[in-house]
């Protein structure tokens, strides 16, 4: 009887991405002031530190604003070229996707809210999708020729464009800017729940959002954010829904009623805690990468 040769096979790890879950970092924000919590990270290499921390603990992603000497938004290139050189030099390892704020202050130009991305070529960059009143005291504006313009740039530059919708009317914003060639299929959305002017973060307002996206612009991915005491909702909402997950001093100064935030790694960390437990994996950057579409 002969011998039957044994078959090696080899196995073959295929990554389920649907179970993967990218936590962007928020870490500073144009608003939030030292007096509102001491622990919001102001300076360059404040905020090179927070994106290291914050990576450790499971942040893919760290969105990125600036601030003036006096604590004020900018979009000074300086300070941004600053944080990301503090970011490398200090911390070589760190593959965290970098993305950067357009909107750092309303009363930049269009021109200065974007040399920041031509020079310095993040990954990412915010596409805020309208116009609309901001924290009931002034205007946010995006015009049409400026998204136009913002829109072109990012796909010469190979910026990928976060679309930040505060409202279902900036989803279909997008899908006009879509259809024209503005913007460049997939598309990914940070869905601004609970913004002052905004649309209120719950989960029925979650759900219609997703399902605006879902009909409008096919086959895009989405993170959200709650603002508040929405937070936690929207955290759980977007890990059960599929979608992924931004947290952080940007959004939030408080980690819990009465309780302020110790450090954006505090919030990451509770991210990743409730995906972890709703049995989804925190994505790592590359699987990030994989997921957006971005080039590695």
């Amino acid at each position: 009887m002969g011998i039957r040769p044994k078959i090696l096979e080899e196995k073959v790890e295929v990554k389920n991405m649907s179970k993967k879950t990218i936590i962007t970092v928020a870490t500073t924000g144009a608003w939030p002031k030292k007096k509102d919590n001491p622990n919001v990270p102001m300076t360059p290499a404040e905020i090179a530190e927070d994106v290291y921390a914050c990576w450790k603990a499971g942040a893919a992603v760290a969105h990125l604003h600036m601030r003036d000497d006096e604590g004020n938004g900018t979009m000074d290139v300086n300070k941004f070229r600053q944080t990301v050189e503090l970011l490398r030099k200090n911390h070589p390892d760190c593959d965290i996707v970098l993305n950067m704020t357009t909107s750092g202050d309303l009363n930049a130009t269009d021109e200065t809210r974007q040399l920041h991305l031509e020079e310095l070529r993040p990954e990412m960059g915010s596409y805020d999708c309208g116009s609309m009143n901001w924290l009931n005291s002034s205007l946010f504006i995006n015009h049409p020729k400026f998204l136009e313009e913002l829109g072109t740039h990012m796909q010469e530059w190979g910026v990928k464009p976060e679309i930040e919708a505060f409202d279902p009317g900036m989803i279909a914003n997008a899908a006009y800017y879509l259809k024209k060639g503005i913007l460049k299929a997939p598309l990914h959305f940070q869905f601004c729940m609970g913004c002052a002017n905004g649309i209120p973060g719950s989960m029925k307002n979650l759900v219609f959002m997703k399902e605006t996206m879902e009909s409008l612009c096919p086959g895009s991915t989405w993170s959200c954010f709650g603002v508040g005491h929405s937070a936690m909702e929207m955290l759980y909402g977007a890990v059960a829904m599929g979608g992924h997950i931004r947290v952080g001093m940007e959004d939030n100064v408080m980690y819990a009623k009465g309780q302020l935030a110790e450090s954006n790694v505090q919030f990451v960390e509770r991210a990743a805690r409730v995906i972890r437990e709703y049995g989804n994996e925190v994505a790592t950057p590359d699987e990030a990468r994989d997921i957006l579409g971005l080039k590695k």
